[in-house]
């Protein structure tokens, strides 16, 4: 019931919405005899298409997933790093692996700072990302801000950007002030949960 009412409320505010496999206390499956996907994925091939609310989530508690590229773009973070952003810059996710996602108005790169880091994604056209109250393996995503309470209002991409730069540069920065014996060296960060999703659903 409370997925059917979340992706009702993202269509009702024109935003597009589409559903993903369900977790079934084990993985998250979706009942197609020739899906192998395990992680999270969408159930339609074209993400842009229409769906029926009511449908879609009256029997199972499909995942609420939010195409990006269309109504936002949306930029994925370690949690270390969304959490040192400071003040409110739109809508942002929380997912239970400690990502952190930022949605903001679509259409521009990630600026050549942020871009080179493999532990930074954004999510454009031909993506998605799951919205609360989705439940994944790991546990539940969740808002850090909910739509509501930035009515609704998507950041400009360049804007959002220059406040992650200022909290990586500011993480930098408390990095080199820790005593060398505190120090670690940096470890590669696991691709994003969407990405290696996509991978896997083909």
């Amino acid at each position: 019931m409370r997925l059917r009412r979340a992706a009702s409320r993202f269509a009702n505010h024109g935003w597009a919405v589409t559903p993903g496999s369900y977790f079934n206390g084990s993985r998250m499956a979706c009942d197609r005899p020739t899906c192998w996907a395990s992680s999270c994925h969408p159930l339609l091939p074209d993400l842009s298409s229409g769906v029926d609310e009511a449908d879609w989530w009256r029997e199972r508690p499909h995942s609420v997933l939010l195409p990006t590229g269309q109504n936002f773009d949306a930029i994925e973070v370690p949690g270390l790093l969304g959490s040192a952003v400071r003040g409110s810059i739109g809508p942002v996710i929380i997912l239970p692996t400690d990502r952190w996602v930022f949605l903001v108005q679509a259409g521009s790169p990630l600026r050549a700072e942020l871009a080179h880091r493999t532990d930074i994604v954004l999510h454009a056209a031909g993506s998605w990302v799951p919205a609360p109250p989705t439940v994944l393996p790991e546990g539940q995503v969740r808002w850090h801000l909910t739509p509501a309470q930035v009515k609704w209002n998507l950041p400009e991409a360049p804007y959002a950007q220059k406040a992650l730069l200022s909290a990586l540069v500011h993480l930098d920065a408390s990095f080199l002030d820790l005593p060398l014996t505190v120090r670690r060296p940096s470890t590669v960060a696991r691709p994003s949960t969407m990405e290696a999703a996509l991978r896997r659903a083909g």
